[in-house]
């Protein structure tokens, strides 16, 4: 019998649905804080990837069913419509898609053969190319000055069509954390800004909820042991370390660690995008360094970067120090003297 000695039953196709059913929670909420526009944006990311998926399988000469039934474009297109906004207008998430499938995964070689996260490369690309398209979110359903059906939303993401007598200013307001870097910009103290109504207990208003569901569907990938523990608290420790320190060192002008854990996307990348098998290290030691520098990273673009959040950006940065992590955490080969 030839190695491997040790081997597991579970499949491509069952952890990438282990994935999907882990982000239900996160779906759910986000219906809930956000409205149902995000069905809309998973449902066009979901059929772009598929279908971009096919066309380069059938380009490369590769079978198609085995490798679309795999559920990697799926999770490569849930992944990138959950970190757009929700009314994002339809070009986007199909170029953002696109990007991901045939630029950052297909023509790599496929699943297995990407160094960089295949999500996370199209939103940097949708990122820099259409900001102001990027930063248009929809207030909470409870801070709205209005509310829309799903019709309604159906039509502005495709025709960006509001009802009569409705402006944009009603149905959307700037994140968080980039009304926080903004303020703190114009010199308001750290306390008169997270008084505003957009602020949580923890982080956003409803963000936060949404952030809660992430963390329940990541603790399942662990139950599941589809993820280890080393990517989710690395990342989250670091976050939270570096957020801590400066909080402690000024904090009129730094926010602590629960706000920067509760907003944006962090949940959502420590047990989603930073645990990526492909594109990140293989052995325990590289994994902890590797989230550490997603998680101080993130936390240094938030801070002083251009760009309110700084997940994707870090996750690219640390997806090119992968290859040499692993070559300096590589384990002793069994037998061999140090």
């Amino acid at each position: 019998m030839s190695s491997p000695y040790i081997s597991g039953s579970t499949s491509v196709s069952v952890i990438m649905l282990k994935v999907l059913l882990a982000l239900m929670p996160g779906i759910a909420a986000t219906i809930w804080v956000y409205g149902p526009a995000i069905l809309v944006t998973l449902g066009l990311a979901s059929v772009t990837a598929l279908v971009s998926e096919t066309v380069m399988l059938k380009l490369r000469g590769r079978p198609v069913t085995p490798f679309l039934m795999d559920g990697s474009a799926l999770v490569t297109a849930w992944l990138l419509a959950l970190a757009l906004p929700p009314i994002a207008p339809w070009w986007l998430v199909v170029v953002g898609t696109l990007f991901a499938i045939v630029v950052a995964k297909q023509l790599y070689g496929g699943l297995g053969y990407n160094p960089f996260n295949p999500a996370m490369v199209g939103y940097a690309v949708l990122l820099i190319s259409f900001p102001v398209a990027m930063t248009q979110w929809p207030a909470p359903l409870e801070l709205a000055q209005a509310q829309l059906s799903l019709a309604d939303q159906w039509h502005y993401i495709f025709g960006r069509v509001l009802p009569e007598g409705l402006k944009i200013d009603a149905i959307s307001s700037a994140t968080p954390l980039d009304t926080l870097k903004t303020q703190l910009k114009l010199q308001h103290a750290m306390a008169d800004i997270t008084s505003a109504p957009m602020f949580g207990t923890l982080g956003a208003r409803g963000g936060e909820v949404v952030a809660g569901a992430y963390l329940l569907g990541g603790l399942y990938l662990m139950q599941q042991r589809i993820i280890s523990w080393h990517v989710p608290a690395a990342f989250l420790g670091a976050l939270a370390l570096a957020a801590g320190i400066f909080h402690l060192i000024d904090p009129a002008s730094h926010a602590g660690p629960a706000f920067h854990l509760f907003v944006g996307a962090a949940m959502l990348c420590a047990f989603f995008i930073a645990t990526d098998p492909v594109s990140g290290p293989t052995t325990p030691k590289g994994k902890l360094i590797f989230a550490a520098g997603i998680g101080v990273l993130t936390w240094v673009i938030r801070t002083w970067g251009g760009y309110p959040d700084g997940v994707a950006f870090a996750v690219l940065l640390m997806n090119i120090c992968v290859p040499l992590i692993d070559a300096y955490t590589q384990p002793r080969v069994f037998g061999h003297e140090k």
